[in-house]
């Protein structure tokens, strides 16, 4: 495949087929996390990012909820969060979404949260409390958090690996070749030393790839190669979604039969888990990653 063109005019789309439709959000359930959602004024990654699995996550009564507000500090090509200038920082958010963990009686809590780079901590104190009131709130609930890079600051990354989360993930996002234009202010290698260090720490980690923005098969394997040289425990792979006409447009829909055959290669390099699909998310039928 060749590499995305800045000159590529993403207005014109490529049609989605069939295996992209999705159910439009219904039922009590999806209300129920909607309104508490609203209520307490929580941002949540399955909104900002447009992900295309909410209506069945919701409906199913779990959310993957977004700390440290809904504006990040990096622009990247693929993301549908706003950037900018972020707002202050709410103290009260960690025991805002450990009532609503408690409320909605969720029992794998999963938690992202946008890049703070203005922030000496990276924001990795509010993580902390975060983790720490849901647990005071929710002993039974179990914890995936999904973590920024924190801009190579390993004291901020020490502070997740002290607090322990079942799971820690970071999303490697794309192939080394195209990590310039598709995560602008990330580094590949970076984020491989994240993962690294977090398992060197003891965390059970996990990592995301999206398919379909112009990386060649031998790009793929290569990556999961990468990832598991670093000893990565949980792998997702999903097709890349265009959110805007104003973001990086989509190369290529990957059929669910190459989702399949990269989920299998998966398992036989070593994996735990693999979950590879059109639809797929890193933080889709998360539960199942604690094995």
């Amino acid at each position: 495949m060749s590499e995305i063109s800045e000159n590529s005019d993403s207005n014109i789309r490529i049609k989605k087929p069939k295996w992209l439709r999705v159910k439009l959000p219904t039922g009590e359930n999806y209300k129920k996390v909607r309104s508490l959602v609203d209520q307490h004024k929580l941002h949540t990654i399955c909104e900002s990012g447009s992900c295309p699995n909410m209506g069945e996550c919701w409906g199913e009564g779990t959310a993957t909820f977004m700390i440290l507000g809904n504006i990040c500090t990096r622009s990247c090509g693929f993301c549908a969060v706003k950037t900018g200038r972020p707002d202050d920082v709410d103290v009260f958010e960690p025991g805002k979404v450990a009532h609503s963990v408690k409320t909605m009686g969720i029992k794998h809590a999963v938690i992202t949260s946008v890049d703070r780079d203005d922030l000496k901590d990276g924001g990795s104190e509010i993580w902390v409390q975060t983790v720490k009131a849901v647990r005071q709130q929710s002993p039974g609930t179990t914890m995936e958090t999904l973590i920024p890079d924190f801009a190579g600051n390993w004291e901020n990354l020490q502070r997740i690996i002290d607090v322990a989360p079942e799971i820690v993930s970071h999303n490697l996002e794309t192939v080394r070749r195209l990590t310039k234009q598709v995560r602008i202010q990330a580094k590949y290698d970076r984020s491989l030393e994240v993962l690294f260090r977090l398992k060197k720490g003891g965390m059970r980690t996990k990592s995301g790839v999206m398919l379909g923005l112009g990386e060649s098969e031998e790009e793929v394997i290569e990556t999961m190669q990468d990832l598991r040289s670093v000893h990565v425990d949980i792998l997702t792979l999903g097709q890349y979604l265009q959110p805007t006409p104003k973001h990086l447009p989509v190369a290529e829909f990957i059929t669910p039969e190459k989702f399949q055959e990269y989920k299998e290669l998966g398992m036989k390099m070593g994996f735990r888990y693999v979950e590879s699909g059109p639809l797929v998310r890193s933080s889709y039928h998360a539960e199942k990653h604690l094995f």
